[in-house]
């Protein structure tokens, strides 16, 4: 099978590093230790469409990181993008916010099993921040216990110690406990009476380079009661998550209720709008944050996210996702057995992690979804990865018969 070249890339990214801190920043740049080896990926897309992109070397992707979340139905899907454009030609950025917001608002309490209602930011780390302040806002408590491991943005309370431009003081009021590790968090309860704010989490974890872990028998129900016992918001980061297990909301698939709930990602197909979601006993402490920004209340991703969730309910919700990850992921582990690899799934099958377990360096694993990427599946080595609703039985298939060339590809 024949292999991609980057010429034009590598290219671009000499321009690139000239006019860009580190040429490409953040999370997408080859810098951060994501892209190994980095000569196997490309830096730059040209366009995309349904379930792939194509880089500026004219190379095809079928795009399995689904731009790390937010492609839900697929690149352009026509119906998202044309309410869009509709919205774009009424006005967008304006002084007075479109009415379309309360649309989308409405549709979305409608569709979120705890939500009574919503406020909209941009990224999924403007609604992380903002859950922790309605929760001090709310209890006028500082303390806050959050999972190591857990990504809930950049801002320096997410961040640790020794990260450029992050001061302990600003995590000084953040408490560590280890995922499923219920006593620890009961714990840190008893130690600080009266002082803890919130409790924050993702409904499972899902972190990077290993194994994910699905929450323990009933650890949800006993976190719920332990919060509300002791006056502790439970805010759930359902950034990544989120309409990906349950249209209602992660925590009513593992049968509890949040207090606040935080959604980005695949809110709108890619059309940049995040929300914050509580319920009624915290309208009042949210209506007393002073959180804002210029384009906030930008009205054309409000009109893309109402389709998004509406053509989400239509084409049969996360079932339909599911049903293609519990195939692609079955088949996988079976096409690495009988090349002689053991390869480990976890998570749940619409965002899965995978590594081939016969190196814990990750070094095999790395090569085998460099090789994948070079044949135009793009495959991520630290990360889990995603499926949409434009994947059908010709992207599995294309997906499998590239994922047995690569694992050949590691015996030669």
């Amino acid at each position: 099978m024949e292999t991609y070249q980057y010429s034009k890339s590598r290219e671009l990214f000499q321009r690139a590093a000239k006019v860009i801190p580190g040429g490409i920043y953040g999370h997408l740049g080859p810098a951060n230790g994501c892209f190994i080896p980095m000569e196997a990926f490309p830096f730059f897309s040209d366009h995309a469409e349904g379930a792939y992109f194509w880089d500026v070397d004219g190379n095809r992707f079928l795009d399995y990181l689904c731009a790390y979340g937010p492609n839900i139905l697929g690149y352009n899907d026509p119906d998202v993008d044309r309410a869009a454009m509709e919205q774009a030609k009424r006005g967008n950025c304006t002084v007075a916010p479109s009415s379309v917001m309360v649309d989308f608002a409405e549709e979305l309490v409608d569709t979120v099993a705890m939500a009574d209602w919503a406020f909209f930011a941009k990224n999924g780390g403007d609604v992380t921040s903002l859950a922790i302040m309605t929760a001090r806002a709310a209890t006028n408590r500082k303390k806050t216990i959050l999972v190591r491991g857990n990504y809930h943005g950049v801002a320096p309370w997410t961040q640790g110690h020794g990260c450029g431009g992050v001061l302990a003081e600003e995590l000084s009021n953040n408490l560590y406990v280890d995922w499923n590790d219920y006593d620890q968090v009961e714990s840190l309860v008893k130690k600080y009476p009266g002082e803890i704010a919130c409790f924050m989490s993702t409904p499972y974890w899902h972190g990077n380079f290993t194994e994910n872990l699905l929450p323990a028998h009933e650890y949800w129900q006993k976190i719920r009661k332990l919060c509300t016992d002791n006056g502790i918001i439970l805010a759930i980061d359902d950034v990544r998550c989120g309409f990906r297990l349950d249209m209602e909301g992660s925590d009513h698939y593992f049968g509890f209720k949040a207090d606040l709930m935080c959604f980005c990602k695949a809110l709108a197909n890619g059309w940049n709008v995040s929300a914050l979601c509580g319920t009624e006993k915290l309208r009042d402490a949210v209506n007393n944050v002073f959180f804002t920004g210029s384009y906030w209340m930008s009205a054309v991703p409000f009109a893309a996210g109402i389709v998004t969730l509406r053509k989400m309910k239509k084409l049969g919700g996360p079932a339909v996702l599911m049903d293609y990850g519990r195939r692609l992921t079955s088949e996988l582990v079976k096409l690495a057995a009988a090349r002689g690899f053991e390869l480990v799934i976890s998570g749940v099958p619409t965002l899965w992690y995978m590594r081939i377990a016969d190196d814990p360096s990750l070094s095999l694993h790395q090569r085998w979804t460099s090789e994948c990427v070079k044949r135009g599946v793009y495959f991520a080595n630290h990360h889990n990865h995603f499926v949409n609703y434009a994947m059908h039985d010709k992207e599995l298939n294309f997906t499998l018969e590239v994922a047995d060339d690569a694992f050949k590809a590691l015996k030669a």
